[in-house]
Order: C-alpha cells, then structure tokens, then sequence
C-alpha cells in the first residue's frame, strides 16, 4: 500500500538535500575564494601563524569568504548579549518592525489602488502606466529624497524606513489583487446577476474570496521586497539601529565576516516573514490547502 505524505513533508527532503550539498561545496569553496588573497598577504611581508596559502585561507583576518569557525565566533561576537542595542537581534527586530509597518501601509494603499483599478477601466487605464513607472525608479536614490521630504513634515525616525519599504511593497499587492478580484468565475458571476445580488454582495460573497489566493501570493513577494527597502531605508538615511545600518558601519570598517553574519540574519529574517505569511494563508485560506 502506498503511503502519501503531506506536502510540507513531501518538500522538506529535497531541501535537505540541497542543504547538504551546499554545506559539503562551503568548504572547497571558501579555499578557492580566499587562497588568492591568503597569497598577496603572504608575499606582502605580514606575520601569519601558516606558511602556504593554502594553509592561511581559512586564518585571513577579512576573508573574501569566512571559514565556517570565524563565521561561529562572528555570530557570537555580534549576537552577545542578546538584549544590547548593539547586538544583532536587538536590530534584526527593529528591521522586522520596519518591515511588517511598512507591509501594512502597502497592503492597505495596494487594495485601495486594486478596489479602484477593478472598478474603473478609466482609472486603470491613465494610473496603471504611473504605477508601474513609480516601480522602475531605484529606491537608493528615491529614499533619502522621501527621508528629507518626510523630515520637513516631521515625520523622522521609525516611520519613514516604514513608508520607504511601503513604497516598493504596495505594487505586487495592487497588481495581484485587481487580477484576483478579476478572477471569479463567470458562471458564478452570472448566478449572482440571476439573483439581483448587489454589488457589494458580489464583491463579498465571490469577488473578494476568489481574489484571496492571489494576494498571500502577493504579499509573499511585497514582504520580502518590504525587507530589502526597510534595510535599504537604513543605509540610505539617518539611523540608530537596525539591519542596514550594521550593515554600513561594518562595510566602512571592512569586516567581512560581520557582513556575512549580518547577512545570515537577514536571510532568517526573510525567510521567517513569508512563512509567518504562509502560516496566515492558512488560516484565512483553508481550502486552498492542497
């Protein structure tokens, strides 16, 4: 007898496996990425405890790619203690909150836009063009002018990272609702029409249930775009805390092994919001579970 597994089960093996293969690759990798610059170091004269380059690619002190025990040492160094304005959860979770506000500003102004691009093929057809051009301007160079605009309304520190990651999120969410509030059946229409449903009705009933699938798609990929203009926000202005803002002060200082755990963290980060996102697709969405 056949066994069927649950699909999360039935996926988590060929991720293991790509695991696994990527964690056997680090090592030979790393050799070949830090044995050119382990030699420039050597013939420059410096003191090493190695004597080939070979030997001393895993020793370097700023590493094109950390060795797996620097990358331990550098998350501890970064991570200690836990609750330290300075360590990396307390700013990863400055980041998240950046992130999840600014998700919900895009939510919020992606549905309205949605609502009025079904509503109106006039709407749709003289904004639709500008949406899309909003998207094609390069948030670097866009945040610290909406930093400096915010500023002067007084709108500074927390909320502006918000807007700015708001910004570059709201437009999956606009796209894929209208096509979702787009996607009921025309049967199904037809039979709300048959029975003189109003269309407020149509729109609770069939529009907005049918749309559901195609905004958690949505907002799996405005999270993580949310993600890249919080930390991006934070490089580009002013600020205290947070994930880009580490960032920018180890990237001054060349330490390369904090990059790579900064990065790591930022991975996590990502990875922990799309799957809070799917945790609510589930919830809200269950019969769209396969």
């Amino acid at each position: 007898m056949t066994t069927l597994r649950p699909p999360r089960m039935a996926g988590l093996g060929p991720m293991l496996v790509v695991a696994l293969i990527a964690a056997a690759l680090y090592w030979p990798l790393m050799l070949a990425a830090n044995v050119g610059p382990a030699g420039r170091t050597l013939a420059s004269g410096a003191e090493l405890d190695c004597r080939t380059a070979l030997a001393c690619a895993s020793q370097l002190r700023n590493p094109v790619v950390p060795a797996p025990a620097q990358l331990a040492q550098g998350f501890v160094r970064l991570s200690t203690p836990v609750t330290s304005p300075l360590a990396l959860p307390y700013n990863v979770g400055v980041t998240a909150g950046e992130t999840l506000l600014g998700l919900l500003l895009a939510t919020v102004t992606g549905l309205g836009l949605a609502l009025l691009l079904v509503a109106s093929r006039s709407f749709e057809r003289a904004t639709l063009p500008w949406l899309v051009a909003s998207q094609t301007v390069p948030v670097v160079a866009i945040a610290p002018m909406l930093a400096v605009l915010l500023g002067q309304y007084g709108v500074q520190g927390f909320l502006p990272k918000a807007i700015i990651a708001a910004y570059i999120a709201f437009f999956p969410v606009a796209v894929g609702m209208s096509r979702g509030l787009r996607s009921a059946d025309p049967l199904h229409l037809d039979l709300m029409r048959t029975y003189h449903a109003s269309g407020a009705q149509t729109f609770r009933l069939l529009r907005f249930p049918a749309s559901l699938p195609h905004l958690f798609t949505a907002l799996k990929v405005s999270v993580t775009a949310a993600l890249v203009g919080s930390i991006v926000a934070e490089i580009s202005t002013i600020s205290f805390s947070g994930l880009g803002k580490m960032l920018a002060e180890n990237s001054r200082a060349s330490d390369t092994v904090a990059l790579w755990v900064i990065m790591g963290y930022g991975a996590v980060l990502g990875v922990t919001l799309v799957a809070l996102v799917n945790v609510l697709e589930r919830w809200v969405t269950p019969w769209s579970r396969r």
